[in-house]
């Protein structure tokens, strides 16, 4: 077993049945001309992250943790998209329609696409999902108890809306979730504080949440 100096207390974990779920690092949520960017937020904030992003997945592999990369694509014909939410905002381009990536979400257009610094390793696992948790609608349950994991260390893009939604849906299913917190972000600062704030609250209620720095000094002394 490994301790993470963890708010609100130490997070113990066995890597062998950790695995490390990477939210929705697409060139949508990420690039500009992506469909974040279309709806008038500054991307910066996302990009920054990827870099322990990636220091996050070198460490997960060099101790044999799965890896999951969640992506949020639609099939082409929209038939697993509800119509409330391509409608959401009345966007002129939105779910399904043409941007500068390709057609908006997507699956296998260049949008839906992880960004290149972040692209699965063939041991990975991608799992595409239609909603914002990455248990709606997906596998994902039956893939973590076919694989024996119990604990999950979360990250990715956004914090307040797939990487929390997602986290909750772990904590509801009997997971126990570590945020990664420099390793999400929200095109809002202050949306990415709350929720770090709200997982630790009332004795973890919905998790834990340290630093990167923190799991590396768990794993790597």
């Amino acid at each position: 077993m490994k301790t993470v100096a963890a708010r609100p207390y130490p997070y113990p974990f066995d890597p062998a049945h950790t695995a490390v779920v990477l939210i929705d690092m697409q060139r949508d949520f990420l690039e500009p001309g992506g469909f974040g960017a279309m709806l008038g937020n500054d991307v910066l904030p996302l990009q920054r992250i990827v870099p322990a992003c990636q220091r996050l997945l070198a460490l997960a592999r060099r101790h044999g943790m799965h890896i999951i990369h969640t992506q949020e694509a639609h099939d082409p014909q929209l038939a697993d998209c509800p119509p409330s939410k391509k409608a959401r905002g009345g966007l002129s381009c939105g779910i399904g329609d043409t941007g500068p990536l390709g057609r908006v979400l997507v699956a296998g257009e260049p949008g839906a696409d992880f960004v290149a610094e972040l692209q699965p390793a063939p041991s990975d696992t991608v799992l595409r999902k239609p909603g914002k948790g990455a248990f709606h609608a997906t596998g994902l349950d039956a893939l973590l108890h076919a694989k024996g994991i119990t604990h999950l260390l979360i990250g990715g893009v956004t914090t307040e809306v797939c990487v929390q939604t997602t986290m909750r849906e772990a904590n509801d299913r009997g997971y126990e979730c570590l945020l990664v917190q420099d390793c999400a972000a929200s095109y809002f600062p202050h949306f990415h504080d709350a929720v770090v704030e709200m997982v630790v609250a009332q004795g973890g209620i919905v998790g834990w949440a340290a630093p990167l720095s923190a799991v590396q000094v768990a794993l790597e002394g």
